[in-house]
């Protein structure tokens, strides 16, 4: 897990590419890779590659990037890891290549020689990298299907700048600052900026699953390796080799241990993280659990740490527990906002855990992230299809539609939300129905509140829309639940979930590995679904037979934080603010 940077002066009329902009830029990335740095600029100042290297595969010099391979061709900068890298490099010696280290990055780097961009079709991680290649004068970059890993681009017609953080592309000083209106009302609608855009204009994130070659004359080629909709929209034709989940999950579990440095995991009272330990007790894996305890939650149905302890001491894991109160909230408030990389409300609860983890003196922590969206666990999976229904029901003219929201919304205001104003108008589509169970505040409520202007709202919307998918294209996804997998997966969880876990665990240096969102094991939950048959959250109990009666049978609750009664008594609450578009509203004054 790390942190890099490229500049790619394309054009003849491009000034070169300076070492002082690269440094800049790859420095701000610090905490991402404390344990080794690395810069290469070509001889003639058209593409340079930094890097800040967090060692956990191959912790020799043979793993520091940038790394060149062995006939000097290509250059590459990764970040994430490979975890079938050791099959990969086996197929690849009886093809005659050659390494002269032990890191899945040279692994990288032979596939791409010898598959091209073929090559991330039989990439098992999370990642995003850049290679060069001196023969071509060619860039190419690639980042996992589920946007595990970050990469940011920009390209102002002459320089391509890309890295793994929008403030170190920032940083660098080579950027124009134009706020982008997709962005800004993006963040106010959902909570967290939504891909592929970012607060600043033509500051873009490369897509998830697809790849991009870019050539020295600015000619440019891209495609999808593994796009989320066409595996769920085609899951008849997916195969899968696992005759049960259990077997999927354990095999997951057993990738997502491969490591040179201790592995350890976020434990909390729910079955996703309790089965991922389970299943890593299975393996074999002498792991440490982590999980944070809140001072304001003892005594109460909130206090995780009561269960999370019985279930660490049943599998025999070292375990540690680290309590947390509101003064070192306060004490971490500021380093909290500053390790954003783009505004969000959320990601506190993953700030706090990976802050844990790090004091206990990890590097690398498994997490339960994505059971709930592959496996049902949201409360959206019910409501949703009821919006909708309802909706549909109640369908009439868009115009007449707006005109009794815009009567009830103020009434309904005063009693409860104002999204139950907007059913008339948003309930009858999935897209739409979503936003009304996700949206932090819907877009006709935008403007003085969050200091936006008719011409930013408006654009911001027009832009939005682009990426809008409408029924006739998601119903080809098959039933309501994968509708919805589909629409958390790539909406709630990359956006946010996934965002907040990358920026949270690496401003710890800490990288966080996701055994749910494997590929392999997803392709299995598409065949099954395509059998007619749909795996719940209480099957992932059932993988590991956990004995913790408790557990397997408590109510989903989440990862509870006393955020709320935190930020209510803290100083930087005013007087005439409330609640959670306040808290917004500070966060991206101070980010």
């Amino acid at each position: 897990m790390c942190g890099f940077v490229g500049i790619f002066a394309y054009s003849n009329n491009a000034p070169p590419v300076l070492d002082a902009e690269l440094l800049r830029i790859r420095d701000q990335m610090f905490h991402r890779g404390p344990d080794g740095e690395g810069l290469w600029i070509s001889s003639d100042k058209r593409i340079g590659l930094g890097h800040r290297r967090l060692s956990i595969i191959d912790l020799s010099e043979n793993g520091a990037q940038p790394m060149a391979s062995l006939d000097g061709r290509y250059q590459i900068i990764f970040n994430g890891e490979i975890y079938n890298f050791k099959e990969l490099r086996s197929e690849l010696e009886l093809l005659g290549f050659n390494f002269r280290g032990n890191s899945d990055t040279e692994v990288l780097l032979s596939l791409y020689a010898h598959k091209g961009e073929a090559m991330c079709s039989s990439l098992r991680g999370m990642y995003a990298f850049a290679i060069w290649d001196n023969l071509t004068q060619s860039l190419f970059m690639a980042r996992d299907p589920f946007g595990m890993k970050p990469l940011y681009w920009h390209d102002d017609g002459k320089t391509i700048r890309f890295a793994s953080q929008v403030k170190a592309l920032l940083a660098g000083g080579g950027i124009k600052t134009e706020s982008e209106p997709a962005g800004l009302v993006g963040y106010w609608i959902w909570g967290s900026v939504p891909e592929p855009f970012t607060l600043y204009k033509d500051l873009l994130s490369l897509e998830p699953g697809t790849w991009l070659r870019i050539e020295r004359d600015g000619k440019r080629e891209s495609g999808s390796f593994q796009s989320l909709f066409e595996l769920f929209s085609k899951s008849t034709s997916v195969t899968s080799n696992y005759s049960s989940l259990r077997e999927a999950l354990l095999d997951s579990v057993q990738a997502h241990l491969v490591s040179d440095v201790p592995v350890g995991i976020f434990l909390s009272a729910g079955i996703d993280s309790s089965s991922i330990l389970g299943l890593a007790a299975e393996c074999g894996a002498p792991l440490k659990s982590v999980t944070l305890g809140f001072k304001e939650f003892q005594g109460t149905s909130s206090d995780e740490t009561v269960l999370a302890e019985l279930v660490a001491k049943r599998y025999g894991f070292n375990h540690e527990t680290v309590w947390i109160s509101q003064q070192d909230f306060e004490d971490k408030l500021t380093h909290y906002i500053y390790s954003m990389d783009q505004p969000t409300i959320d990601g506190l609860n993953t700030y706090l855990v990976a802050d844990a983890a790090a004091q206990s003196g990890l590097k690398v922590v498994l997490s339960g992230l994505g059971a709930d969206e592959f496996f049902g666990g949201y409360p959206s999976f019910h409501h949703i299809p009821k919006i909708r229904q309802l909706g549909q029901m109640l369908a009439m003219p868009p115009f007449l539609a707006k005109i009794i929201r815009q009567i009830s919304a103020p009434i309904f205001r005063k009693f409860t939300s104002e999204k139950y104003a907007g059913l008339l108008e948003y309930g009858s589509c999935w897209e739409d129905a979503y936003l009304l169970r996700r949206a932090s505040i819907m877009p006709w409520a935008l403007g003085v509140n969050q200091n936006l202007d008719y011409q930013t709202i408006n654009t911001g919307l027009e832009r939005l829309s682009e990426y809008h998918l409408n029924d006739t294209k998601l119903n080809d996804l098959g039933d309501p639940f994968s509708i919805i997998t589909f629409l958390e997966s790539t909406k709630y969880m990359r956006n946010q979930l996934l965002r907040d876990n990358d920026w949270a665990g690496m401003s710890h240096s800490l990288e966080i590995r996701l055994p749910f969102l494997d590929i392999n094991l997803i392709k299995y939950l598409v065949w099954q679904r395509s059998q007619g048959l749909r795996l719940l959250k209480k099957d992932i109990a059932l993988t590991n037979l956990n004995p913790i009666h408790t557990i397997l049978n408590r109510p989903k609750t989440g990862f509870a934080t006393p955020v709320k009664h935190w930020i209510g008594n803290h100083q930087l609450k005013s007087n005439n603010s409330r609640g959670l578009h306040h808290w917004q509203k500070m966060v991206l004054s101070l980010i």
